[in-house]
């Protein structure tokens, strides 16, 4: 009898506890995708890139002579040479990616990195065929490349997710070629995102546990549901479980620009922003330091015209709430020119909206290398127009006007001669370039192997003179 009414109590307190509908932990979870239907469906869309190229290497500098007994011996054995080591010969070198395929026509989307400077790419796909790739465009500022392959027929294509939906626990698969294992996967979660790591000016990176390596550099990551939501770009040495990638939109944002012209022109606002303290937010009567506080605005640009000044804090920039100040330049970055944005500023205790049309950045012509149209990497440097943003960055004395030298590349003539990056560019042979157009014009003139003499300006202004050979 009480076993009886025991039993009835437990089964009634079961039901009880059933009806409340509990979810249980396991239910709670979020089910692991299945990587293994992920990894024969993807597979076929991401490639393995190698790259050649030839490097020029230096010639030995003259060693000095001392006297010794075996000075007729090595005399005559080292006679030639006149006190001079040989010059060694150029090698080539050879460097191995990973891109993907992002169109059935063979558009590949890689590292600027994986594939700048190569003379020669080849692009092998997943079933074992090498094709030669061409560099369509490229953009250093964010690291990406866009490679096409020549083909009659349709290639598997990956499809591009948002990386903006993106959480941070996520599982995401990368797919890739790390130390010259062709197609590896593997896997992990999205460990953080918007993480600035100094690779650029406009650093964003998605955080990742997945196992990245060299090699894994352009490779797509991935997210439970097959859609590209991240470009594999770099690792910490020696971190384990610590990789990063570009987020896909911020790709998105550029990809037909490097298929159309080969470059990519980004937004100009025109001011100098710094990061808002909790102290400097309560000095302006701001309840958080969310915002860029403007600390200078140039003359005679998109934000002076607007009526921005020194002093407002961006809250919004075309309707995008402004977190952190890093966000505000990539914002600005991939707005169209001439777009007209509303900005909304914080000033005089009250938020107030103003209207800005935004311009081109200048200098941008001369960032990419890809296309051969920038008639300075005929001579081994990257020129651009100088701004006052651009001078205060390289701490050049001058605020704007001429030319200046942001890049000098590894190998070249420029950097056998001493050209150091920073340098204003004075004269090119006897005339006064004031514009990238004109500087393209007079070194367009000259053919390969010919001298063109530089008069440069360092940045602690003393003048000098350099002599580079056309390539």
């Amino acid at each position: 009898m009480f076993r009886g009414v025991v039993l009835k109590i437990c089964l009634l307190v079961a039901g009880l506890i059933s009806s409340l509908s509990i979810p249980s932990l396991s239910a709670a979870k979020t089910v692991s995708p299945d990587f293994v239907a992920l990894a024969k469906k993807l597979k076929p869309t991401v490639v393995n890139i190698r790259t050649a190229k030839v490097i020029k290497q230096k010639p030995f500098q003259q060693r000095p002579r001392m006297q010794s007994p075996f000075d007729n011996f090595f005399e005559d054995f080292f006679g030639q040479f006149n006190g001079q080591m040989p010059q060694q010969r150029p090698r080539r070198e050879q460097s191995l990616g990973t891109g993907f395929i992002i169109s059935p026509d063979g558009y590949i989307l890689t590292n600027n990195h994986v594939v700048n400077g190569a003379e020669e790419v080849l692009v092998k796909l997943s079933d074992g065929r090498e094709i030669k790739g061409e560099i369509k465009g490229s953009d250093e500022k964010l690291d990406l490349a866009l490679i096409k392959i020549s083909d009659k027929e349709v290639f598997n294509s990956a499809e591009l997710g948002n990386s903006d939906a993106l959480e941070v626990g996520e599982w995401v698969m990368a797919i890739g070629n790390p130390f010259g294992l062709s197609q590896t996967v593997t896997a992990g979660i999205v460990s953080a995102k918007g993480r600035v790591i100094g690779n650029g000016p406009y650093d964003d990176f998605i955080q990742t546990d997945a196992s990245i390596n060299p090699g894994n550099s352009g490779g797509p990551l991935f997210n439970a549901d097959g859609k590209v939501i991240g470009i594999n770009t770099a690792i910490i040495a020696g971190g384990q479980g610590i990789g990063f990638a570009i987020p896909v939109n911020m790709a998105k944002s550029i990809i037909s620009q490097l298929r159309d012209t080969g470059k990519v022109t980004r937004g100009y606002l025109g001011i100098r922003f710094q990061p808002l303290t909790s102290d400097l937010a309560k000095s302006f009567g701001l309840e958080s330091d969310k915002g860029a506080l403007i600390a200078h605005v140039e003359k005679d640009t998109p934000a002076e015209k607007a009526g921005l000044k020194a002093g407002d804090v961006i809250l919004e920039y075309d309707g995008k709430p402004i977190i952190e100040g890093n966000e505000l330049p990539r914002y600005v970055a991939v707005t169209p020119i001439d777009k007209k944005v509303p900005v909304v500023v914080f000033r005089d205790g009250r938020k107030q909206e103003f209207s800005v049309v935004i311009a081109r950045l200048k200098g941008e012509d001369s960032a990419s290398a890809a296309t051969g149209g920038n008639e300075s990497e005929k001579l081994g440097i990257t020129v651009q127009e100088l701004t006052s943003e651009l001078a205060s960055r390289l701490n050049i004395k001058e605020s704007k006007g001429g030319l200046v030298i942001t890049e000098v590349k590894s190998g070249s003539s420029a950097e056998e001669a001493g050209t150091a990056p920073g340098s204003i560019i004075i004269e090119i042979n006897g005339q006064r370039p004031d514009s990238i157009e004109k500087y393209n014009s007079v070194v367009s003139k000259n053919k390969k192997g010919d001298i063109v003499r530089l008069l440069l300006k360092r940045p602690d202004g003393s003048v000098y003179y350099v002599a580079l050979k056309s390539e």
